[in-house]
């Protein structure tokens, strides 16, 4: 499987390298690399596939404006990746968090922690999976997707999205609640453990 379509960048290091001498070829290589998996990125995080869009083009403003920082060019497609979920984030930030703080809580109910979740989840596929995420409140699908999809701890996720770690486990623990009901009214239940 061929990664580039010139034989002028034949390795990601080269292609960073022309992306930091500004070559616009190597630029445009350098996006449609991660325009599909980036985007899909962007549409966990927002609302319309509009909102996604944007963001992505946010992000890719930010990664050739700041490419140069760049200083292991091996390391580009973490670098790329974790540009990307922060912008979403600072999308999250700016556009919606403060409608949410001045939003009640919607009486999603507490429950006991529970493994369960993992189970349901593991019975379907992903892209079903990822439509019924794309539901939930914002509040909740962001700390959805940083968790339980992108692998950030609780600690993380309360550091990028400012609020306190506990805040960060309960949105979570809120957010899985409202998926596992989401799970359930698809058919996808969970069953105690005695």
């Amino acid at each position: 499987m061929k990664f580039f379509r010139s034989s002028k960048y034949d390795s990601l290091a080269s292609l960073v390298k022309a992306c930091q001498k500004q070559d616009p070829r190597a630029q445009t290589v350098f996006y449609e690399r991660y325009k599909a998996k980036m985007t899909g990125i962007c549409r966990r995080y927002a609302r319309t596939v509009a909102e996604a869009d944007d963001i992505f083009q946010d992000a890719f403003v930010k990664i050739f404006n700041n490419i140069n920082d760049l200083k292991e060019p091996e390391a580009a497609d973490s670098w790329v990746k974790v540009t990307v979920i922060r912008t979403a984030i600072n999308y999250y930030n700016r556009t919606t968090r403060q409608q949410e703080l001045q939003s009640p809580l919607d009486g999603v109910e507490w429950q006991v922690e529970s493994d369960d979740y993992v189970r349901m989840i593991d019975q379907m596929n992903v892209r079903d999976l990822v439509d019924l995420i794309n539901e939930l409140p914002d509040k909740y699908r962001t700390v959805i997707n940083l968790h339980l999809i992108d692998g950030y701890t609780h600690t993380e996720i309360g550091e990028m999205l400012s609020m306190s770690d506990a805040t960060a486990r309960s949105q979570f623990m809120r957010g899985r609640n409202l998926l596992m009901k989401k799970l359930e009214l698809k058919g996808i239940v969970h069953h105690e453990n005695f």
